[in-house]
């Protein structure tokens, strides 16, 4: 059988590993390969970038590694994940890579419509940390580990920063392959406009909503590997 690569893209502040899970749930014709930003994981001796061109520039050359222009591929991001992708798409589609089989965007609104929340980045620690709790994701008890803290919030200051200061500056309607949109139904990163995404393909565009806040995807491996699974090998 036909095999596709899931390149699979994290969310502010993590790592590769939030994916690894989902190994063991994918069909054998499923690929996946996680990708590691600078900073965290196997780079963490890296140092961090803290905007998405940066960003994206470093995962394009570890992807063409593994692809050329004949690999079936897919992406499947989160938040912050979703941007990086969707990126990637523009430059691979700049040099003449096929569209991807499938595209899995997920917990972020689509990157024309502009940042509505206030900047976080810059927040001093406590208030930093009060708006992570907000957002969810991580606990209070993980906040006040001064251990932890002094590892992972210059991590997420950086991630935060990349993602309050993208700017869209690309044309609607550029890709011919299908969505699939996942999103929390108490997210309130995407409570208002996710139909939106459809402007972004000339394919189709399907929603599917999670019950949960802006990190379902931790909540639901086997619910959304099925979606996967379901979706890419309808294509083969």
């Amino acid at each position: 059988m036909k095999k596709v690569k899931l390149f699979c893209f994290p969310y502010a502040g993590g790592s590769s590993n939030i994916y690894e899970k989902w190994r063991k749930l994918l069909l054998p014709s499923i690929e996946l390969i996680n990708i590691e930003y600078p900073g965290r994981g196997i780079r963490f001796t890296e140092p961090l970038l803290d905007n998405i061109d940066d960003l994206v520039n470093d995962v394009f050359n570890f992807m063409i590694k593994h692809i050329d222009v004949t690999t079936s591929y897919s992406f499947f991001g989160h938040s912050m994940g979703s941007i990086i992708a969707y990126e990637i798409m523009h430059k691979l589609d700049k040099l003449n890579y096929s569209n991807p089989v499938h595209v899995f965007f997920s917990g972020k609104l689509a990157p024309h419509i502009e940042n509505e929340f206030t900047p976080i980045h810059n927040l001093s620690n406590v208030e930093f940390k009060e708006q992570l709790l907000k957002l969810g994701g991580t606990t209070k008890e993980t906040l006040d580990n001064n251990d932890w803290a002094k590892l992972f919030l210059p991590v997420l200051r950086a991630d935060f920063k990349a993602v309050e200061k993208y700017s869209y500056l690309k044309p609607l309607l550029n890709f011919f392959c299908d969505f699939t949109i996942l999103h929390g139904q108490d997210d309130p990163l995407t409570l208002n406009r996710i139909e939106e995404w459809q402007y972004h393909t000339l394919g189709k565009c399907n929603f599917s909503q999670f019950s949960g806040d802006h990190f379902f995807i931790n909540e639901y491996p086997s619910e959304i590997t099925d979606i996967i699974n379901n979706t890419i090998t309808a294509k083969l």
